[in-house]
């Protein structure tokens, strides 16, 4: 069956189109050479056109350089390749706990197919204003493609259907949003430059987390391939670093001073949360002084994910715009990541710095001046924080 004739029955009659899907005899490559690379380009060179050519806004418009936008689309077309097939993974992982059998191509099958949706309505962001709703609606029909394929293409009970597909949408969104990360601060690298980030050892380990991912896809063995992609995901979201576990929440908790800047804590919350053997802690208080003045205090160890700071690092990830009452700019100092922004209207902002390649301290909210919530920040122990960089971190 061709490409053309595939799309149209997968969106227009998929329900007697996924028996057929799931009898068919294929491999890996037959499916990513003739079906995942040609969708997910056409995908691709929309955003492209969108973001360079077209543009984003309604009474502003704003557009990337060329050059910034074919790199963003390249590293956004490779990242979203593997993603699909990182997906796939995690569809014949979650097989038996829904009653299915494990099958990666028809894991990957499954993936690809459904995903024909959001490839096909992706194509509508450089339809003026109503671009996103058709992107939004693409997403939808492409969980509604993976419910009705699920019993098919992995022979799960359609009882179980409901619960399989909620799992494993859960487990897209929160690998779409690692991709989207990624490729965004890889893309904004057009120029390198000197940088003390040492991208040898980095690479050098990417590139031996590759060849262990290879030596598993040659073995055919389910469980090593899914492995070997957390140990890529690992090595390339931890900068070189394997954090084994970001800090543990009562680690982070001493760090929420009982006042901040003059306000008393009101309440906090800490947690940590993983996905894929990537972990992510953070720490919330909001401290108020009862008569309408309320800060909010944020503080994350991005633990599995310290190599994002690492790439907006090298990437020289910089921005600064400005209005007649606010403005808003990143920009590095003392070694240090910063974003600030301000309205002089509301008297609402925000202060952010990132450092150690690790952690991040944002207090947000009302006060005199954006100096007010600078020093917020400053008197957090940043110095106890930074401290800890290296735990949990796992040295070869």
């Amino acid at each position: 069956m061709n490409l053309v004739e595939r799309v149209q029955n997968i969106l227009a009659t998929p329900k007697t189109e996924w028996p057929v899907i799931a009898a068919e005899s294929t491999t890996v490559p037959d499916l990513y050479k003739g079906y995942i690379a040609i969708l997910a380009a056409s995908s691709v060179v929309a955003g492209f056109i969108k973001g360079s050519l077209i543009g984003y806004g309604f009474f502003i418009t704003v557009r990337h350089s060329i050059l910034g936008g074919l790199t963003q689309a390249i590293v956004s077309f490779v990242l979203g390749l593997a993603a699909v097939y990182v997906m796939a993974l995690i569809i014949d992982a979650l097989a038996p706990s829904f009653g299915g059998e494990k099958n990666l191509v028809q894991a990957l099958k499954t993936t690809a197919y459904a995903l024909t949706a959001s490839w096909i309505a992706s194509i509508g962001v450089i339809v003026p204003w109503i671009g996103t709703l058709i992107v939004f609606a693409g997403g939808i029909y492409s969980i509604y493609l993976l419910y009705l394929g699920l019993p098919a293409t992995m022979k799960c009970p359609p009882e179980n259907a409901v619960g399989y597909t909620a799992i494993s949408v859960i487990c897209a969104i929160v690998l779409g949003w690692i991709v989207a990360v990624v490729g965004a601060g890889i893309g904004a690298n057009t120029a390198m430059g000197d940088t003390t980030f040492d991208q040898n050892t980095w690479l050098g380990k990417m590139e031996a987390a590759n060849k262990q991912l290879e030596t598993a896809q040659r073995s055919g063995d389910a469980e090593a391939m899914g492995n070997a992609m957390r140990e890529m995901l690992s090595v390339t979201l931890g900068g070189g670093d394997k954090v084994e576990e970001a800090l543990a929440p009562e680690v982070l908790k001493p760090f929420l001073p009982e006042t901040l800047a003059g306000l008393k804590r009101t309440d906090f919350s800490t947690e940590r949360n993983g996905a894929m053997g990537v972990q992510v802690s953070e720490a919330q208080a909001t401290y108020s002084d009862g008569a309408g003045r309320t800060l909010r205090l944020d503080i994350s160890d991005m633990g599995g994910m310290k190599g994002l700071a690492k790439l907006a690092d090298w990437a020289r990830v910089v921005s600064e715009k400005e209005t007649d009452h606010s403005y808003e700019k990143t920009y590095k100092r003392d070694g240090r990541l910063v974003h600030e922004q301000w309205d002089s209207q509301s008297k609402k902002g925000e202060f952010c710095v990132v450092f150690a390649d690790r952690f991040s301290v944002k207090v947000s909210g009302k006060a005199g001046s954006i100096d007010e919530l600078k020093a917020a920040v400053t008197s957090i122990n940043l110095a106890g924080l930074e401290a800890l960089k290296n735990q949990n971190i796992k040295k070869d």
